[in-house]
């Protein structure tokens, strides 16, 4: 209904937005839908959570720039999805995904490890000069073109060859450009706090060199039963680090497992060259015992229990029926130890391994989603609903989850509090102006739903439901989800950051 006295002009939609929460469109800090977006444009995935906006090329890895396009597709397997490869760069890759024409738009950052591999290959050693040079070059050539920011992944090879001198050259690249730095530390286990430091460190070396550099640490968490607990200290750094005049902020996904790779367990080293160079280590006795001693290390000093690493999907191998089996199964079937068994199926799989490692706290959780300047955001990458086997929820259900468990039931947050999560910090972290609010003379992306019936169906055991309680989604004004179904409506597209004058 109309209020009282109100009246609409002749062919306008009117929407019943009683009882219903009208808020910006939410917007996903951190996706690696770059990965998808041109198989699955329709993206009702996101909006069926409310999302308008994703931002993609995260933890270094995006698609772009590339030199060797083979490389970079072998490194970046594990990933999934099926993009067409067919650009070269920042520009290239963003008149794709407005070929595809998208149901959301999309914000992609440029990745550190894209980069390196575009100028290194996958070799465990530093840059030259030249090298370096043409680093920074292909990173500044990407923000100019359009790109939201950097990002590091600095646990995955070859972005852990890279030493903090390297990372914090092409952070102030970025700083320098007005744009957004996002990494995921280099440690999220023991040496969390030490990674944290790193990374505010190269932020300020930006500051004292007259930048003006935004920090994003991207889904802040503490990996390991030997490391519950950390994350308060993380957030006081954090809090300490603003106080001393940085902008620093964080984003995190309400989940206690994370998705990744098996092989980011290894030491880094035994990533040298890629898969096939890893594989070839595994086939050497001598080499096999090094990286299994490590591994083995690591689960005995509690960084990750085997326990809790399930297997995800493995089709055409020798272990695809053990796809949800957790990596202690695994062995006990095997008859052998958790850490020779991880080796065993990365070797039968030629190192790509997807994994779903369930090693957080939930008291870390709360307390992540409760400070002020932590951003809700998934780390998914799937937009359509249509797989099969595992996968995460959190591409699915992040949204509703955060509205269902952390506001509705535990009463964590107030409504406000984690709208703003969704829209107002994210559109800020980004520096987006007209998003993420809703004011005159603002772009219209809006979702509208229900606080009382929006939640989360997804589960482990059932990854690919999609959510309820998001009654309408717009983007640009435009009609895109109503009443529970997508109006087949795609309006979105590659957003363009606009230079820095």
């Amino acid at each position: 209904m109309l209020p009282p006295g109100s009246r609409a002009e002749q062919g306008t939609t009117v929407i019943d937005a009683g009882g219903l929460v009208v808020s910006p469109g939410f917007i996903d800090l951190h996706s690696h839908a770059d990965y998808t977006v041109e198989a699955e444009p329709e993206a009702t995935g996101q909006l069926a959570q409310g999302i308008t906006s994703i931002v993609t090329g995260n933890c270094g890895w995006s698609p772009f720039p590339i030199g060797d396009t083979a490389e970079l597709r072998e490194w970046s397997a594990f990933l999934g999805g099926d993009p067409s490869w067919g650009w070269r760069d920042f520009a290239g890759f963003a008149d794709r995904v407005d070929a595809a024409t998208p149901a959301v738009h999309v914000l992609p950052l440029v990745g550190h490890i894209a980069t390196r591999i575009a100028v290194l290959g996958g070799e465990l050693r530093g840059p030259d000069a030249a090298e370096m040079l043409r680093m920074r070059q292909l990173l500044v050539g990407a923000m100019t073109q359009g790109a939201w920011g950097l990002s590091t992944g600095l646990i995955y090879a070859p972005g852990s060859f890279a030493e903090p001198e390297e990372v914090a050259t092409l952070v102030a690249a970025a700083a320098e450009a007005g744009a957004l730095y996002s990494t995921h530390v280099r440690d999220e286990t023991g040496q969390l706090i030490a990674a944290l430091d790193e990374a505010i460190e190269a932020a300020e070396a930006a500051r004292r060199s007259g930048a003006t550099p935004r920090l994003q640490i991207s889904h802040l968490k503490a990996m390991g039963p030997a490391n519950h607990g950390m994350v308060p200290q993380a957030l006081a750094r954090i809090d300490a680090a603003r106080e001393a005049g940085l902008d620093v902020a964080a984003d995190v996904y309400p989940y206690t497992a994370s998705a990744t790779t098996l092989a980011s367990r290894l030491p880094s080293w035994a990533l040298d060259g890629g898969a096939e160079a890893l594989c070839e280590r595994l086939a050497h006795d001598g080499t096999r015992e090094r990286i299994r001693a490590a591994l083995a290390d690591r689960f005995a000093r509690g960084d990750f229990d085997p326990a809790g690493i399930v297997l995800g999907d493995l089709p055409g191998g020798r272990f695809a029926e053990a796809s949800g089996s957790s990596l202690t199964e695994l062995a006990r079937g095997l008859d052998v130890a958790p850490a020779e068994a991880a080796l065993i199926v990365l070797a039968a799989h030629r190192g790509v391994v997807g994994i779903i490692n369930h090693a957080m706290s939930e008291d870390d959780l709360r307390a992540a989603i409760r400070h002020p300047q932590v951003a809700i955001a998934s780390d998914g990458g799937a937009l359509e609903p249509r797989g099969a086997g595992t996968t995460h929820p959190r591409a699915f259900g992040t949204f509703p989850r955060v509205f269902a468990r952390y506001v509705r039931e535990q009463g964590l947050l107030t409504i406000e509090d984690a709208v703003r999560k969704c829209t107002g910090l994210p559109a800020a972290r980004l520096g987006l102006r007209d998003r993420g609010v809703l004011r005159e003379g603002a772009v219209a992306d809006i979702t509208v739903f229900d606080p009382a019936g929006i939640r989360d169906l997804a589960d482990y055991s059932h990854p690919w439901r999609l959510a309820t309680g998001v009654h309408t989604v717009l983007l640009d004004g435009r009609i895109t989800w109503r009443e529970g179904r997508a109006t087949g409506v795609r309006a979105g597209g590659a957003l363009r950051r606009a230079r820095r004058r």
